[in-house]
C-alpha cells in the first residue's frame, strides 16, 4: 500500500516531473520541478492553498516521479505527459474549434497552396490561423488568380496540359513547361505575401515591370502592374497597427466569475493575419502567470507556427526555460516579452480587451440560453442547474446509471457521476431510475456541501413519460422539493427531437437549444455506457486473467494497456504477449493455451 508520508521522505532534491494519481490510478495532475523534494512536499503541507489545489490534493491516492538532468528536460517531459493524459487539474486546451491555415508543401518540386485545418510537423509551411474561414478562402482565391501555380490536388506527369494552362491560370509543370527553379520563384513570393512582407514583393514587381516595359513586353508589364495593385490592396486590408515587429504572437488574458478567456493575435510583417481564443472554466483561482505558462506549453507543443517573439502582460517565472524550449523547437531564438510602455503595450492591451469582450459575449450567450430555457419550461426562476440520468445494462446484468449536469447553460463533464444499481435485481429501467434519483437527492438534502452540490432546479429524463414518472416518484419521497421534470425524446435516427412535460405535452424549442439538449443527452448516454463497459470488462478480466498463475494487478494493467481489451489479449500470439513488460515466455505459454 502506498504511504504518502513515507514516500515524501524518499523524494530527491533533483529536477524532474511528478505525476499525481487518484484511487482509480487516473492521472489527475502533471507538474515539473527544479527540486522534486521541495515541490511535491509543498502540496501536502498546511499552507494557503486555493480551492482548486485543495480539491486536487484530496483526490491524490499516490504519486510517481521521473528524475531528469535539468529543468528544460523536465518541461519537455511535462508537456508530453499532459498532452497524452489530459489530467483534469492541468491547464488544457479543450476548445474543439479548429481554424483554417494556408499550407504550402515546400518540400515538393511544384508545391500547391491549399487550406487545411490540421497542423502537422511534416516540413510544410503553415500560415494563419484565419479566425474567419472566409478570409482564408479569399486569400487562397487571390493567390490562385494572381499566380500561375498548379490548381490540381494530385500532381502527376502527363502528356497534355489541362484547361488551367490554356486559360493562363497555370504554367503546366505536369508537362514540364516550367522548371522547379522558375516555379519556386512564384512560391517564394507567395510565402513573402503570407508572411506580410509585401513591401519586398512590391519593390520586386516594380523592378520587373520596368524591365518588361524596356523590352516592350507591355502585356507582361500590365500583368505585373495588376498583381502589384492587388497586393497593395491586400496589404492595406491586413494592417491593424503601426507595430514594428515582424513575427509575433500577442496573448491577452481576462478573468470573470464564470471562467478565463485567452485571446491570441498572430502578427506577421506588422499585419494581423488571424487570432484564436480559448476558454477555461475551472481556473479562476489560479494565478495569471501559472495559467499563461500552462497555455504556452500546451499551445506551442507540436505547433509548427512558432513566432520569434511572444508578447504578454505577465513576466513569467518560467520565462528562461520556456524560451529555451521554444527556441529548440523552432531552431532559432524565441523571446517572451512583457512590454511596459509604447505601441507594444497597447497591442497587449488590445488582446486583453478582446479576451474580455469574447468572454462577456460568452456570458451573454449563456444568459440568453437560460432565459430561453426559463420561458419554454414555463418556470418562475432561471433553471441554473439541470441534471439528467441514463440507465445502461445488458439483459439486466451490470446495471448502472450515469448522471450529467448542466450549470448555467454549460454542460459540466467534471460534475458527472456514476451509479451501480443496488436494489433492482431484474431489467427494469424505470425502477432503476427511481432508485438512482432517490439516492442522488439524498446526497444534497440538508448537506449542500456534499460532492453533489445543490439540488437541481430541473431534471431531464433520458426518455418519455415512463421515465418522467419514475423520477417524479423519487422526488415525491422527500417533502417540499420544487424540482421540475421533463423528458428528452429521440426520433427513429436516435436524434433528440423534442422535450415533453409530465402531461405528455411536446414543447417547441429553437434549433440552438435543441443542439444543446442533444449534446446533454449524448453526454449522459456516454457516461452510463462507458461505466457499464468498464464493469463488464473488469468482470471478464477477473474471471479469466486472474485464473492464470503469475498474472497480478500490475501485469493485468500492462496487458490491457497494450492490447486494449481482454478479447484482444485472448487473440494474441505468444510472441505478441511477450512484448508486454513483465510477461515471460512461461507466462505467455500459459496464456496461449
Amino acid at each position: 500500500m502506498f504511504n504518502i508520508e513515507e514516500e515524501l521522505k524518499k523524494l530527491p532534491g533533483k529536477p524532474g516531473v511528478y505525476v499525481m494519481r487518484d484511487k482509480d490510478d487516473n492521472i489527475i495532475y502533471v507538474g515539473k520541478a527544479v527540486s522534486l523534494k521541495n515541490r511535491v512536499r509543498s502540496y501536502f503541507r498546511k499552507t494557503n492553498k486555493t480551492e482548486r489545489i485543495k480539491k486536487m490534493v484530496s483526490l491524490i491516492d499516490h504519486f510517481e516521479y521521473i528524475v531528469v538532468d535539468n529543468e528544460a528536460e523536465a518541461l519537455i517531459l511535462e508537456c508530453n505527459l499532459i498532452k497524452k493524459n489530459s489530467p483534469k487539474f492541468n491547464v488544457l486546451l479543450k476548445d474543439d474549434k479548429t481554424y483554417p491555415y494556408i499550407k504550402i508543401d515546400v518540400k515538393s518540386d511544384y508545391p500547391n497552396v491549399v487550406i487545411t485545418r490540421r497542423l502537422l510537423n511534416d516540413g510544410a509551411k503553415y500560415f494563419g490561423p484565419y479566425a474567419n474561414p472566409g478570409a482564408a478562402k479569399e486569400m487562397l482565391d487571390f493567390i490562385k488568380s494572381k499566380y500561375k501555380i498548379r490548381q490540381c490536388k494530385n500532381f502527376k506527369s502527363t502528356s497534355r496540359p489541362c484547361l488551367n494552362y490554356h486559360i493562363k491560370r497555370c504554367l503546366a509543370p505536369c508537362v514540364g513547361y516550367i522548371t522547379p527553379e522558375e516555379y519556386r520563384k512564384q512560391i517564394d513570393e507567395i510565402i513573402d505575401l503570407l508572411d506580410g512582407k509585401t513591401d519586398k514583393i512590391i519593390k520586386e514587381l516594380e523592378k520587373q515591370m520596368q524591365e518588361a516595359s524596356q523590352k516592350l513586353d507591355f502585356e507582361q508589364a500590365a500583368y505585373l502592374r495588376d498583381r502589384k495593385v492587388a497586393i497593395e490592396r491586400v496589404s492595406e486590408k491586413q494592417k491593424v497597427s503601426n507595430i514594428s515587429e515582424n513575427n509575433i504572437d500577442v496573448i491577452g488574458l481576462y478573468k470573470s466569475e464564470i471562467g478565463v478567456c485567452i485571446e491570441i493575435f498572430f502578427v506577421r510583417g506588422s499585419k494581423m493575419i488571424g487570432r484564436e481564443h480559448y476558454f477555461f472554466n475551472e481556473l479562476k483561482d489560479m494565478e495569471d502567470a501559472e495559467i499563461l505558462s500552462g497555455f504556452i506549453k500546451q499551445y506551442y507543443l507540436d505547433n509548427p507556427n512558432i513566432p520569434s517573439k511572444i508578447m504578454l502582460r505577465e513576466e513569467l517565472p518560467e520565462k528562461d526555460v520556456l524560451e529555451e524550449w521554444l527556441s529548440t523547437i523552432l531552431g532559432k531564438k524565441v523571446e517572451l516579452k512583457s512590454p511596459k510602455k509604447g505601441e507594444k503595450l497597447r497591442f497587449v492591451e488590445m488582446a486583453e480587451m478582446n479576451s474580455k469582450v469574447t468572454l462577456e459575449n460568452k456570458e451573454k450567450d449563456k444568459s440568453e440560453i437560460l432565459m430561453e430555457l426559463k420561458n419554454v419550461l414555463n418556470m418562475d426562476k432561471l433553471p441554473r442547474k439541470i441534471e439528467t440520468y441514463d440507465i445502461s445494462n445488458i439483459s439486466g446484468e451490470f446495471m448502472v446509471a450515469g448522471m450529467c449536469v448542466m450549470q448555467d447553460g454549460i454542460i459540466k463533464k467534471n460534475l458527472s457521476r456514476r451509479f451501480k444499481i443496488k436494489t433492482v435485481l431484474t431489467q427494469d429501467d424505470p425502477k432503476c431510475m427511481e432508485e438512482v434519483v432517490t439516492r442522488r437527492l439524498a446526497h444534497s438534502i440538508g448537506k449542500e456541501d456534499s460532492g453533489f452540490g445543490k439540488l437541481p432546479d430541473v431534471i431531464f429524463a433520458d426518455g418519455g413519460i415512463t421515465q418522467i414518472r419514475a423520477i417524479r416518484t423519487a422526488i415525491n419521497k422527500y417533502e417540499d422539493l420544487d424540482i421540475k421534470v421533463f423528458g428528452m425524446v429521440k426520433n427513429d435516427k436516435h436524434q433528440t427531437r423534442a422535450l415533453i412535460d409530465e402531461n405528455r405535452k411536446e414543447i417547441k424549442i429553437s434549433e440552438n437549444l435543441m443542439n444543446l439538449i442533444t449534446r446533454f443527452q449524448d453526454t449522459v448516454h456516454d457516461t452510463a455506457i462507458s461505466y457499464h463497459r468498464k464493469l463488464r470488462e473488469k468482470s471478464v478480466t477477473k474471471s479469466e486473467l486472474d485464473e492464470i498463475d503469475g498474472i497480478g494487478e500490475a501485469r493485468k494493467r500492462a496487458l490491457l494497456k497494450h492490447f486494449g481489451s481482454v478479447e484482444k489479449i485472448k487473440q494474441a500470439s505468444k510472441e505478441e504477449l511477450m512484448q508486454v513488460k513483465g510477461i515471460t515466455e512461461k507466462i505467455a505459454e500459459k496464456m496461449s493455451h
